[in-house]
């Protein structure tokens, strides 16, 4: 009997895949590994980019390539190694490096795709989401969901670096993109302390009677490190006492949520922090779905793989789905923000998490 791997030894068999080929179709029986593996094999692969050199790079992109309408942002992509021929950080997310320089104006646009902003450093940049001026300051995370009009202007003589995160990747392979162009400028030039939106919903467990409706994505605009901050130190504190808080020892973790649902910030993004203790280490995990992290402050050491990566303040890191990571402090506390596919996976429920000595 002939076997089914696509081997012709008979005129006939070799017509056959002829005519497959001629008429725009595959035959299962010789693609079954490509398509049901095993367990999942990403072609994305763990790839570390270097802050100080994306930070150099960028620098260099302010000086030479001007912010405005038609290229709209100096933001530059990281390209995943393994997903050639795409800017993609893996095939659902999307992380860049922006830069603004002095008194820049990035002018206002929308888009169907879910975005977000985190800061490593720097100060004094706005962004402005639906007519609605948001501070920018270090250790913040921003949100820009899809179709809200944004734009962002730096109001001192110092240019400032942050990252984006995006679901482009997901957006196109699913065909879902939509793009609008707004104000040549910002809607407002104003620069308060506290936007409006944070004064009516950044009040930990109050809600206000005016909004009850659940939104799809979350109406804070900016959750300020000082809170992250103290959330973290807190569970820490806990632990010493001896109370349960932590999500193993010596790591303290917070998730970012939607006021209104109790989710995610954004359909598509998960957003968290991490922070282990000095010496403190993780277990390691294999996770469905990829996730992208930045080094806040300290440093350390992140295993992916079988590969040890040194970390440093503002390096980022890839993870693909299932590819197995741990991440060990040095001699200094180790604070890392993270975000990640997690609710398509766990909407269409694919996720799936095993920790190797456990049952999961």
């Amino acid at each position: 009997m002939q076997q089914m791997d696509g081997t012709a030894d008979t005129p006939e068999l070799e017509q056959l895949y002829k005519d497959f080929e001629a008429n725009n179709m595959t035959p299962l029986w010789t693609q079954l590994g490509d398509l049901m593996p095993l367990q999942p094999s990403p072609a994305a692969i763990p790839f570390v980019w270097r802050w100080k050199v994306l930070h150099d790079i960028a620098r260099r992109a302010g000086h030479l390539v001007p912010v405005g309408r038609g290229g709209e942002r100096r933001a530059i992509a990281l390209a995943n190694p393994g997903l050639p021929g795409t800017a993609y950080a893996t095939p659902t997310l999307w992380a860049a490096i922006q830069w603004l320089e002095g008194h820049e104006t990035a002018p206002e646009h929308r888009h169907s795709q879910n975005a977000f902003r985190f800061v490593v450093e720097g100060e004094g940049v706005w962004t402005v989401v639906n007519g609605d001026p948001v501070r920018m300051s270090r250790g913040d995370f921003l949100l820009t969901p899809g179709w809200n009009f944004h734009g962002h202007h730096n109001e001192t003589d110092q240019p400032m670096a942050w990252i984006d995160g995006l679901d482009i990747p997901l957006s196109h392979y699913m065909d879902v993109g939509f793009f609008e162009f707004g104000s040549e400028r910002v809607t407002d030039y104003a620069t308060p302390d506290i936007s409006r939106s944070e004064r009516l919903w950044a009040y930990p467990g109050l809600r206000p009677l005016s909004s009850l409706d659940p939104l799809v994505s979350s109406p804070i605009p900016a959750y300020r490190w000082e809170y992250t901050d103290r959330a973290l130190a807190e569970q820490l504190l806990l632990e010493d006492e001896g109370h349960p808080a932590t999500v193993e020892q010596g790591h303290a973790a917070v998730r970012f949520s939607n006021p209104t649902t109790g989710g995610d910030v954004m359909p598509t993004i998960r957003a968290e922090f991490h922070r282990l203790r000095a010496g403190a280490a993780t277990q390691t995990r294999h996770e469905v779905g990829s996730s992208v992290w930045q080094v806040f402050e300290g440093s350390g050491t992140a295993v992916l793989g079988d590969v040890e990566h040194k970390l440093e303040k503002g390096d980022l890191f890839v993870v693909p789905s299932w590819v197995p990571w741990s991440l060990h402090a040095n001699g200094e506390q180790f604070d890392l923000f993270r975000f990640s596919d997690a609710p398509v996976m766990e909407r269409l429920h694919f996720n799936r998490t095993y920790i190797p000595g456990e049952n999961k």
